[in-house]
């Protein structure tokens, strides 16, 4: 009588990465197939991982799916591309194309939790906290470069804009156009950065 095989398991390849790995690696499955197929089973397999792993780490889908939204804006923060640094006009989001090339499936999620918090509006805070730090890195660059004040308004309508950009980049893949409409942004603010300041009863400042 034969004896029997030996049962082969799973290797484990990335046992000692522990939770940043698997927060990672969810935010690579849901880019790909959305927050429906974001189980235990299909984040273990994109980490190499056991499935009980997942398990002990987490405890419950809903507290990997916070969890993966935590991580998710802690990480795109990381790589705000809003705040250049340079105090002029040509500098702005001078890395945005570039950051949707080296992080797609980063951009990829929040587009996809942004479509599901219709669905389910516990995750609205999770998002709204997001866009929030969003809105202000874009005042505050902005801010460095215009003479006067930044209002909420021209903050967000300039973040929507590179938000369209990033979107557009994401879905198409055309860098080139990206690059070619921040050029022209840049040259809006330009003149913008060229005005004379206002004077506190809001006419122009004559110097």
């Amino acid at each position: 009588m034969n004896d029997p095989k030996p049962t082969t398991r799973k290797r484990v390849k990335n046992y000692g990465t522990g939770r940043t790995a698997l927060l990672e690696a969810a935010v690579r499955v849901v880019a790909r197939g959305g927050l429906r197929n974001l189980t235990y089973r299909a984040v273990a397999e994109e980490a190499g991982v056991t499935h009980g792993l997942v398990v002990h780490h987490f405890g419950s889908r809903d507290a990997l799916i916070e969890e993966a939204v935590t991580h998710a804006i802690r990480s795109s923060l990381g790589t705000n591309s809003l705040e250049s640094g340079t105090g002029g006009p040509d500098g702005f989001a001078a890395g945005l194309a570039d950051m949707v090339d080296s992080g797609p499936e980063l951009q990829a999620f929040q587009y996809e939790l942004l479509l599901e918090a219709r669905r389910r509006p516990e995750l609205l805070a999770h998002l709204r906290a997001l866009y929030e730090e969003y809105f202000e890195a874009s005042r505050r660059e902005l801010g460095r470069l215009l003479p006067d004040p930044v209002s909420p308004g021209l903050s967000r309508l300039v973040f929507a804009a590179l938000e369209g950009l990033v979107l557009h980049q994401l879905v198409f893949g055309e860098r080139a156009a990206t690059e070619d409409a921040l050029s022209e942004l840049r040259s809006l603010l330009e003149v913008l950065a060229s005005r004379p300041q206002a004077a506190p009863d809001g006419r122009p400042d004559a110097g």
